[in-house]
């Protein structure tokens, strides 16, 4: 692969932090616009050089940073627009509730110990009074007079921690026109509970919504599993994937007459990883209640707990005296050892620690979007993806990384190559926290914060990848 160098181009700045930026064309309007979803809340798109307000829910969603120092993964992590958003008005959200905060599911760290079994298979018990949040997944419409209104509510999921609900979490699907939810395995580390292989549980998945059926059902039930669903919910929802830990969402990839799909996980310990899928066995939820036949098998495993991308989760056994003699011990074996056969390949790995000069050392997967634009003829075809902070103790300020990879010819793993940056940051840190695309993928977007702390308002910058 080449060694390609883009510029960044400044769209709009001191904004709050930019969670998901995508495109749409408002009904009545000819002009694609770029839609800017921030974390606390706020939804602006550009039009006509200026920065406009489309909805403001802040008051809707939770207090964020409050616990952590400022350090925060709820608020507003998904939006979507309706494929024929531009005639219809419909789309959808997915955010933290105000006023939702729990004590959390453990009193205690979820650390596991391979010598201590209550650490290895524990329970989520008392879930009605033991969670952070919930979250909720609604559907809305802008009425011909510019003004958005809720029209119901899809999901209300209770999430027992604070972290891994996935981010830019609402994308339609153009191969199946249904709305795809992706879902982190409800947060901590190492998924205490084993949501993510569970498949009665709604965390750690992927799934489609069919919005075109019972479209006037409005779901107030809180749930954290399938079987706790109403029927009208139950019968619109199809499981495509487990073996999530957290997702920076799904993008999808034109490939002759087949979408190529990719999904970014990010990583506990060791290894960041991007898988890409194109066949896949979709499960009803109705199905899966049936519970009638293992031909029922979710078909797209990405391997967590048991697998942290082509690795088995591991943790470190540290040597005080030596640290050359730390010891990496399989912490889920008998998991890794059932599930080894049954999960895809990594696309690409990359790793939180790395020597080669050429390439980095990541923190944390924070978007992947294919690229079929000309403007940048060596990443053509090619998938594009961002990591928030480019893991160098002794790198100040901070930056995140641009990089790219392709899918090879065999389907094996395959290696990737960083994306040189031209953009003087200056002084301030730089944490690449998302990535979009246009409609037809040819232009990329990356949203930059200078900050890790949620409570620190106006630092965002986003930005167009430009040759």
């Amino acid at each position: 692969m080449e060694r390609v160098k883009v510029n960044l181009q400044p769209i709009v700045s001191k904004i709050n932090l930019p969670t998901v930026l995508k495109t749409a064309i408002l009904p009545g309007d000819s002009i694609e616009r770029l839609f800017i979803a921030t974390q606390i809340g706020e939804i602006f798109y550009i039009g006509n050089g200026a920065i406009k307000t489309f909805l403001d829910i802040r008051s809707q969603v939770i207090k964020l940073g409050v616990r952590g120092g400022g350090y925060d993964e709820r608020g507003l992590l998904g939006l979507a627009f309706h494929p024929q958003f531009n005639y219809n008005g419909l789309f959808y959200l997915h955010y933290s509730v105000a006023g939702t905060q729990g004590p959390g599911a453990l009193p205690e760290t979820s650390m596991p110990d391979p010598c201590d079994p209550k650490t290895i298979n524990r329970k989520w018990v008392n879930r009605e009074t033991q969670f952070d949040h919930i979250d909720t997944v609604e559907e809305w419409i802008l009425h011909a007079n510019g003004q958005p209104k809720k029209r119901r509510t899809l999901l209300n999921l209770r999430r027992p921690f604070f972290n891994h609900n996935g981010v830019n979490s609402l994308n339609f699907s153009p191969e199946t026109g249904k709305l795809v939810l992706t879902t982190g395995d409800g947060g901590l580390g190492y998924d205490p509970f084993n949501l993510s292989q569970d498949d009665m549980e709604i965390a750690g998945k992927i799934i489609e919504i069919d919005i075109a059926k019972n479209t006037s059902f409005d779901n107030q039930h809180v749930v954290t599993r399938f079987n706790e669903l109403p029927a009208p919910i139950q019968e619109i929802l199809t499981v495509i994937a487990k073996g999530v830990r957290n997702i920076p969402g799904i993008s999808f990839q034109r490939y002759y007459n087949h979408y190529i799909k990719y999904a970014g996980i990010v990583g506990q310990d060791i290894v960041e990883s991007i898988f890409s899928f194109i066949h896949y066995k979709p499960i009803p939820v109705t199905e899966l209640l049936m519970n009638s036949s293992p031909a029922q098998e979710i078909s797209i495993n990405f391997g967590w707990r048991g697998w942290e991308g082509a690795f088995p989760t591991s943790i470190m056994n540290v040597c005080s005296a030596n640290s050359n003699l730390d010891d990496k011990t399989v912490v889920y074996y008998s998991e890794a050892i059932e599930t080894a056969v049954k999960r895809i390949q990594p696309l690409t790995n990359y790793y939180h620690r790395d020597p080669r000069p050429d390439k980095f050392e990541g923190t944390a997967l924070t978007g992947v979007h294919p690229y079929m634009g000309k403007a940048i003829p060596a990443l053509n075809g090619s998938v594009v993806f961002t990591d928030l902070a480019r893991r160098e103790e002794s790198r100040t300020p901070v930056k995140g990384v641009l990089a790219y990879t392709r899918v090879r010819p065999d389907c094996k793993l395959n290696d990737y190559n960083v994306i040189e940056t031209d953009y003087n940051f200056g002084s301030e840190s730089a944490y690449y926290v998302s990535l979009g695309a246009n409609l037809d993928q040819t232009r990329l977007y990356l949203g930059v914060y200078s900050s890790m702390k949620v409570t620190d308002f106006n630092q965002g910058t986003v930005f167009e990848i430009i040759p």
